[in-house]
């Protein structure tokens, strides 16, 4: 039997390889910085040192209690902590082995985001009601718990619903396609329902301090959908331009938290008619909302659109790594599967 020591120091081994995604802020105290302003940052969702890397000084400053000095201190003190250098591409391409991919549950649609759900990205789907978006978010909460390919062992999820149409009963049907049991499904999946886009983004706080919480067990973010908020918060052209702000931030959020607790985040999006779109012969008139902001920050897009009955065609708009190409798959009592031809 292996003494303690022995064991210690084996866990020790196993911090080291996600020392890069956990660095708790805690660490700064060696350097200087007082408990009560670690507490300051917590409460605001910075928990890891990375954190305070991705939060600008004139952000940090409007923490109460934190001065200018103060800033710069945690600043400088996060700095020694961190390496800021360069990696070679071959250094980033190990670290890149890191990521993970969750499955849809079906394999064509598989191949087509180049072996699922990326994590450390921002994968969204857009496309008019009744194409599968929501299916999708359902079937992610089981697959996400399935142990998976290339080692990949399964975590929780958090499920950030803003138009009321998350239900439980659904993920049972998915999980007895599955095999697995109701109640530990259930059990896995944090649920949280949105009211208003600033209700959306307090939430992020606490989705990041829980990540944090439990470091390396939750594996999967789902906000469905991240813009019908925004859409009735901020209404006609005179408050466009503030919406975007938000919405800027909010996706900024997201992807700092996806690549600070190497999660895999996924948005569904609505689709909007384009008046201006019969002038220029587009075939198709009608473009997902949330203008270029949302366009340049998700890492992957993809455009669900309606087939014959059951059957839905996914289509990659913008990846960096994958080509425009297309996936049939069906929806099924058990989420979504590949299309019996």
């Amino acid at each position: 039997m292996k003494s303690a020591e022995d064991q210690v120091v084996e866990d020790d081994l196993g911090c080291q390889d996600d020392e890069s995604f956990f660095q708790d802020i805690e660490l700064l105290q060696k350097h200087g910085i007082n408990m009560a302003d670690i507490k300051k940052l917590k409460s605001v969702g910075i928990c890891t040192v990375k954190g305070i890397q991705m939060t600008t000084r004139r952000a940090l400053g409007n923490i109460k209690g934190l001065s200018e000095a103060k800033v710069d201190k945690i600043k400088e003190a996060a700095g020694k902590l961190l390496s800021n250098s360069f990696l070679t591409a071959l250094e980033y391409s190990e670290k890149r082995k890191q990521v993970f991919h969750i499955t849809t549950g079906s394999l064509e649609f598989d191949k087509l985001m180049g072996g699922g759900m990326e994590s450390m990205a921002i994968t969204e789907a857009f496309g008019e009601f009744r194409t599968g978006k929501t299916q999708l978010s359902h079937t992610l909460c089981v697959t996400s718990q399935l142990p998976g390919e290339d080692g990949y062992t399964g975590g929780k999820v958090i499920f950030i619903d803003t138009e009321n149409t998350f239900r439980p009963d659904r993920l049972k049907e998915i999980a007895d396609r599955f095999n697995v049991d109701h109640e530990a499904v259930l059990d896995n999946v944090l649920y949280a329902r949105a009211y208003t886009s600033e209700h959306q983004m307090e939430l992020l706080d606490f989705v990041a301090a829980k990540f944090h919480e439990e470091g390396g067990v939750f594996k999967l973010l789902i906000i469905d959908s991240i813009m019908a908020l925004f859409r009735v918060d901020f209404s006609g052209r005179g408050e466009l331009a503030e919406r975007q702000q938000k919405l800027a931030q909010m996706l900024s959020r997201l992807q700092k938290i996806s690549e600070e607790y190497n999660v895999a985040v996924f948005l569904t999006n609505q689709m909007t008619a384009d008046p201006g779109a019969g002038m220029t012969f587009q075939a198709d008139p009608k473009k997902p909302i949330g203008g270029h902001i949302l366009a340049h920050a998700s890492t992957t897009r993809i455009s669900l659109r309606k087939g014959r009955g059951e059957l839905r065609i996914a289509k990659v708009f913008d990846s960096p790594d994958m080509p425009e190409s297309e996936a049939t798959f069906a929806i099924t009592s058990g989420g979504i599967a590949d299309a019996k031809e």
